[in-house]
């Protein structure tokens, strides 16, 4: 991408996949709320690698309007990735983070924005309404009282990625290079001041979600893997907590052996025992697995995203 000598207000980054056919109404509604609100602005559009030809929509959108910048990744990395390059491109004073679907309305961009100029470095957008399905609201309640457990913060399932963001925060979370990314609670460990204000939540109108029930799972496992080390605190916790009620069975049957009360027992509670403490030992080993094999694929350094593609033009004042 080429290089401008304005300075940029507001970048917006909006990762693209599966919403071609929102791409233009939602411009035209960045549109007209950034001229009304500051003087220079640019909108990464990411391609995902969507599978609906977004990166067609994008190309012609930077013809129609010289604020848009395209990316175009290689195959799909995945929505936070597709985040992270939208990040390193972004070259304003502030970036805003949206999903494409129209849910996250670019109207609340304007409360956002003043809301961060009164001091605050980070302004998270609160969904007090969200407008998805029950078992959509309901799956992602449960994620994100899991992942609050097992990561040690606060995660409010009604925030996700919608809010506006100073650059030095985006500098500071550029800098962790990891390959397993969740964007929320990567912001939140970089700390900085922040706020939460409510925004409006709009019907998805074109498309349906990319997290299936499996999707969430797999993000919950590379989060907890990625930012905490309390899975196995709790495999310790747990194995002690077995090696204490063993020890007390054990005192148990020598007090029975002493006093003579001894019986030969069943087949069944050794099998049990047996199998029992067999599925502790392999669910742990499968822990330690899980955390070598991240580990491992850190090691390699292979980049985060692979771009095919970008396109862009004149910032417009």
């Amino acid at each position: 991408m080429s290089e401008v000598n304005q300075s940029i207000d507001i970048s917006i980054v909006v990762p693209v996949y599966g919403c071609a056919e929102c791409l233009e109404e939602l411009h035209n509604r960045l549109a007209i709320v950034l001229n009304s609100l500051i003087s220079n602005y640019e909108i990464i559009l990411v391609d995902d690698a969507s599978p609906d030809n977004a990166w067609q929509r994008i190309l012609q959108l930077t013809k129609n309007n010289l604020a848009v910048k395209g990316i175009q990744l290689s195959k799909n990395f995945g929505q936070h990735k597709a985040i992270t390059a939208g990040l390193d491109f972004a070259t304003g004073e502030w970036i805003v983070v949206m999903d494409c679907d129209l849910q996250d309305k670019p109207e609340e961009i304007t409360k956002l924005y003043k809301k961060a100029i009164e001091g605050y470095d980070i302004v998270f957008a609160r969904r007090y309404d969200r407008k998805d399905g029950y078992f959509k609201k309901l799956g992602s309640k449960l994620f994100y009282k899991f992942m609050s457990y097992m990561t040690d913060t606060r995660l409010d399932p009604a925030i996700a990625n919608f809010g506006i963001y100073h650059k030095k925060v985006i500098h500071a979370v550029k800098e962790m290079r990891e390959n397993l990314r969740y964007f929320p609670v990567m912001v939140k460990w970089v700390g900085f001041s922040s706020t939460t204000i409510d925004v409006v939540h709009s019907e998805r109108h074109l498309g349906k979600s990319s997290y299936s029930l499996k999707k969430l799972i797999n993000l919950s496992m590379d989060v907890m893997v990625s930012f905490t080390d309390k899975p196995l605190k709790l495999m310790i916790s747990f194995g002690l907590g077995i090696s204490i009620l063993s020890a007390l069975y054990a005192l148990y049957i020598l007090i029975r052996a002493i006093t003579g009360n001894i019986q030969i027992e069943g087949w069944a509670s050794v099998m049990v025992s047996i199998w029992f403490i067999s599925g502790i030992i392999m669910t742990m080993i499968g822990v330690v697995g899980i955390y070598v094999g991240k580990s491992f694929d850190e090691a390699k350094k292979r980049p985060q995203y692979v771009v095919s593609e970008t396109v862009c033009g004149v910032i417009k004042n």
